[in-house]
Formats: structure tokens, C-alpha cells, sequence
């Protein structure tokens, strides 16, 4: 496994950390995970160096926390850095602020975190962090060593990142990158903001929710095609981060022990500087040619939906059916969806929106796909 520095911080982590927010469920239900698939993934992970876990209160409907506390028994806890995440959102009064990290200790089975973030910060967000003078709280909670570094993810512009990143001294921080979003959120430029700060940058999302795993599009394989690199679509999107010196740490939110399999010998494989400036010019027309019209990862933030329509596999298909062409077997998949799960059944209450880190105009484009795909029916 290889190995980077943590920003100014006097410790090095595993370039490729482990996401536990896609782990592999029991009948499609996020929330029941299959515990022993994937205790066997995330150990195996550790055993080859690994050395970073990422939770957070909302990933598996509230059972990521609790299914680690049985990985992390066994010595396993000691080998490695355990990372979760403050629901800001969830958060309206002071006093909640202690309850909720308690319950995550508890969930956890742990006395300590060693990196705790606020979660999904936007501007909305950032506002309640000084507001209910989060900071000052978080200080606190490190001198009783509840947690030990401090962060906080992102998802908005990037004039609100470069706000918060400036307004505090932060350990670290974590945003969406990967070679579609270069432009999108706190984007490439963020990314060099951090550095220059010395904050380490965690990068999440580094295949858009699978959609750079995916065998790409005819077009994009005729670009890769031009180069001496025979490699598939997740090492071109993997080593296309591990190239840049600014990224402390991939996470990866893997589902199956092929994926981790094949990550870990990717990050082992990993060099900066292994990219060409060919190579990145390469990457960036096919960028061009990837991006599909919705711009959802399938983190599931938006289940359980109340009337259980199935947003982000709607918008997955509905993605692969404009990019790929693949309209008429796309839309056969989504009528092989259970009626009450598809887009027609969505009531409007807007208690996605309110939660989606992509701040996606859902409602709309549950309309807009439901249309399109009653086009084929």
C-alpha cells in the first residue's frame, strides 16, 4: 500500500481509504447489511493496509456506525484511523450538538474519532455552524479527547469553500473530485487552495457514485484507445487522482470484495505524477463526452423516501439512457421496477431536496424522467 503525508499533520494514511456508505445490503434494503460480506470486505482492506475508515450518521439509513463497531473488535480498531461526520442538518439547538456525538460514540463503540467532520457544509450549513458556535464546541470535545482532528465535507461553490476554508484553522477537509468535476463545487481549485494552506484534502466521489466504473461510452473508448495505457475505466479515473500531489486520500465506497480487490492493487500501483500532461488533456475530452444530464452519485441521503420511490436508480437509468443511448433497455428497466418505487409516485414533499448534497432539483427531474421514459412503455 502506498502512503501519503496528512496535510500539516504529523501522520501518514493509506492513499486509498474505505467508504462505508455502499456496502453490500440484504434485498435491496440499505439499511439491512449484509454483515458478513462485508465485515470480510473491510478487514481484508485493513489486512492490506488500509488504514482509513468513513462513516457518518445517515450512511445505511443509521447502521454504517453500528455494523463498524463489530468490524473494528478484534485489534482492528488499533490499525487504523476511524473518520465520521457531524449531520448538520440534523442539528437545531446547542444541546443536540453533545447528544448526537455521544449516541455516535455509543453506535461506534469507541471513546474517541480520530477525524470527525462537519457534514456536507453548505452554505445553509455553515451559517448554523456560527450561529450555535459549532467551532468553539468541536475545540472542545478535542481537549476531552472525544475527537482528535477536525474537519468538515462540502458541497456548494466554490466561493463558499475558499469562506469556510479561511475561516478556521481545519486538519483537513473532503470534497467531490474526480476528472468530471474538476469545474463542479470546491472543483480543481479548491482542491489547490487546501494544499497551498497545508489542510489535507480527502477526495470522495473519485468515480461519481460508479459512473466512471462503468464501461464508458464508444466514443470516450476511442479516446483511451489513442494512448499506451491499457488500462479499464477505474484505473484511468483512480490514477488520474493518485497522479496529483494535492490529494492526501481516495475514499472509496466499495460494494463487493472484487471492488476492493481491484482498488487496492490500483492505489499500489499509484504514482504522482504517473500522468502526462497528454494524458490529462486526454482525460478532459472525455470528460466532455461522461457527464451525464443528472448530477446524482447514488449516496442514497435522499432514502428512505416516504412514498419509497427509488431516486437515485431512477436518475442512474435515466443518466445512462440519455449518455449511452440505451433508451429503449433503460426504460425497460425502470418498468421492471416495483410501480409503487417509480418517479409517478413522488408526492412532492420536497424531503429530498432538503438533504440531497447536489442540491438536484429532484422533484423536477422525477417529472422530467418519468416522461421521458413513458415515451417507450
Amino acid at each position: 500500500m502506498q502512503y501519503r503525508d496528512m496535510g500539516s499533520l504529523d501522520l501518514k494514511v493509506s492513499v486509498l481509504g474505505f467508504g462505508a456508505m455502499r456496502l453490500p445490503v440484504i434485498d435491496n434494503n440499505s439499511a439491512n447489511i449484509d454483515k458478513e460480506k462485508a465485515l470480510k470486505m473491510i478487514r481484508y482492506s485493513i489486512d492490506k493496509g488500509v488504514n482509513y475508515i468513513d462513516t457518518a450518521w445517515p450512511y445505511h439509513q443509521g447502521e454504517s456506525e453500528r455494523f463498524l463497531a463489530e468490524v473494528l473488535k478484534d485489534g482492528y480498531r488499533e490499525k487504523i484511523y476511524l473518520a465520521s461526520k457531524l449531520p448538520i442538518w440534523e442539528i437545531e439547538k446547542k444541546e443536540e450538538l453533545d447528544q448526537y456525538l455521544n449516541k455516535q460514540l455509543e453506535k461506534l463503540e469507541v471513546e474517541s474519532i480520530d477525524f470527525y467532520l462537519l457534514h456536507a457544509l453548505n452554505k445553509k450549513r455553515w451559517a448554523k455552524v456560527k450561529r450555535l458556535e459549532i467551532l468553539a464546541w468541536l475545540e472542545e470535545k478535542a481537549e476531552q479527547g472525544k475527537i482528535k482532528y477536525i474537519g468538515f465535507s462540502f458541497h456548494d461553490s466554490y466561493d463558499i469553500f475558499s469562506e469556510i476554508l479561511n475561516s478556521y484553522q481545519w486538519d483537513f477537509c473532503q470534497i467531490q473530485y474526480n476528472y468530471l468535476d474538476t469545474e463542479y463545487q470546491a472543483g480543481q481549485k479548491g482542491l489547490k487552495k487546501a494544499f497551498e494552506k497545508d489542510i489535507a484534502v480527502i477526495v470522495m466521489e473519485p468515480l461519481r457514485g460508479g459512473w466512471l466504473a462503468q464501461e464508458p461510452p464508444r466514443n470516450v473508448k476511442e479516446i483511451f484507445a489513442k494512448t499506451n495505457k491499457d488500462w479499464n475505466a477505474v484505473e484511468w479515473a483512480l490514477h488520474w487522482l493518485w497522479s496529483q500531489k494535492e490529494v492526501s486520500l481516495v475514499l472509496s465506497g466499495m460494494s463487493n470484495l472484487e471492488q476492493v480487490k481491484e482498488n487496492i492493487k490500483i492505489a499500489e500501483e499509484s504514482e504522482l505524477g504517473l500522468l502526462s500532461e497528454n494524458d490529462y488533456n486526454m482525460m478532459e475530452k472525455a470528460a466532455e463526452k461522461m457527464r451525464g444530464p443528472i448530477s446524482c452519485t447514488r449516496c442514497e441521503y435522499c432514502l428512505p423516501c416516504p412514498e419509497e420511490v427509488n431516486i437515485p436508480e431512477i436518475f442512474h437509468l435515466y443518466n445512462k439512457a440519455k449518455l449511452m443511448g440505451e433508451e429503449e433497455k433503460m426504460a425497460d428497466k425502470y418498468y421492471e421496477l416495483d410501480d409503487k418505487t417509480r418517479a409517478d409516485n413522488c408526492i412532492e414533499c420536497q424531503q429530498c431536496e432538503a438533504v440531497c448534497p447536489q442540491n438536484i432539483e429532484i422533484i423536477e427531474l422525477l417529472k422530467q424522467a418519468e416522461d421521458f421514459f413513458s415515451e417507450y412503455k
